[in-house]
């Protein structure tokens, strides 16, 4: 059985920035943010996680990504400020998203209902249908930490009795539903874990810092530009003299002038 934990605290707060987000909405993005991190750690090559959640409740898109050098950015939109005490009803009746991008390769997704009630039991439905291996996710957040913690259970290898697996799989779980919310984020990892599993051999590996980094640039924004044609480009510049990209993930302005254009857009040429 293998298990993973995080604990985002400093991350956390530069994924949140500026935004006027309320305490729900808080919560369920830093849930996002945990289980990205967690799930991310299942990356056996460069790449990214993407965790989205769109629907018609208050929040129209929930998304956080990480990389698999562990780098996080995320946002929501929608109404930010709504401040349900059911917090997962900001995102009723909706779908998750689950999308695994390989750097310069591949790009998977898998798509699961938000009607299980928590992310955590999401996630564990998306698992089992994926991975077909036992996998669960206990997930907690405030308005300014966020943690969580993931068993799944290995392929038989010492213990190959498909009923002695089971109880053993079960009786790891059983301990770790005992967790609060407030021992998840609080508690550091080698008292949490001796806590749930005393009487267990566990080992426990080196930790990996998690960070917050945005991967837009002044290039990319530029080269957002090109779907912007020539014409359009002009008017633009002619009204406003710059014309300015804001980055909603960090905050970050870049500003072009005419000469940061010349020959970015050129009319469309039929053949």
């Amino acid at each position: 059985m293998r298990g993973e934990t995080v604990s985002l605290h400093t991350a956390f707060a530069e994924l949140l920035g500026q935004h006027a987000y309320s305490a729900a909405t808080r919560r369920l993005l830093g849930e996002f943010a945990a289980a990205a991190v967690l799930i991310s750690n299942n990356l056996k090559y460069d790449g990214r996680i993407i965790l989205q959640a769109r629907s018609d409740g208050p929040l129209s898109l929930v998304m956080v990504e990480c990389t698999s050098d562990s780098e996080i950015r995320g946002i929501a939109r929608g109404d930010i400020g709504a401040d349900p005490d059911d917090y997962l009803s900001l995102i009723a009746a909706g779908q998750l998203a689950i999308t695994i991008e390989r750097n310069g390769g591949q790009r998977y997704q898998g798509i699961v209902a938000l009607d299980a009630g928590s992310l955590t039991q999401a996630l564990d439905n998306y698992f089992l249908q994926s991975e077909q291996l036992h996998t669960r996710f206990w997930l907690a957040a405030d308005a300014e930490n966020a943690a969580g913690m993931m068993l799944q259970q290995l392929p038989a290898q010492l213990e190959q009795a498909p009923e002695s697996r089971e109880n053993q799989w079960q009786n790891a779980c059983a301990m770790a539903e005992t967790l609060t919310p407030a021992e998840l984020i609080e508690l550091p990892t080698a008292v949490l874990l001796h806590r749930l599993y005393h009487e267990e051999p566990v080992r426990l590996f080196e930790p990996q810092s998690v960070r917050f980094n945005c991967s837009c640039s002044r290039e990319r924004s530029l080269n957002a530009l090109t779907s912007l044609g020539s014409e359009e480009l002009a008017e633009i510049l002619a009204e406003q003299a710059v014309i300015s990209m804001h980055c909603e993930m960090c905050g970050h302005n870049y500003e072009f002038k005419e000469c940061d254009l010349s020959g970015l857009a050129q009319s469309p040429i039929l053949h």
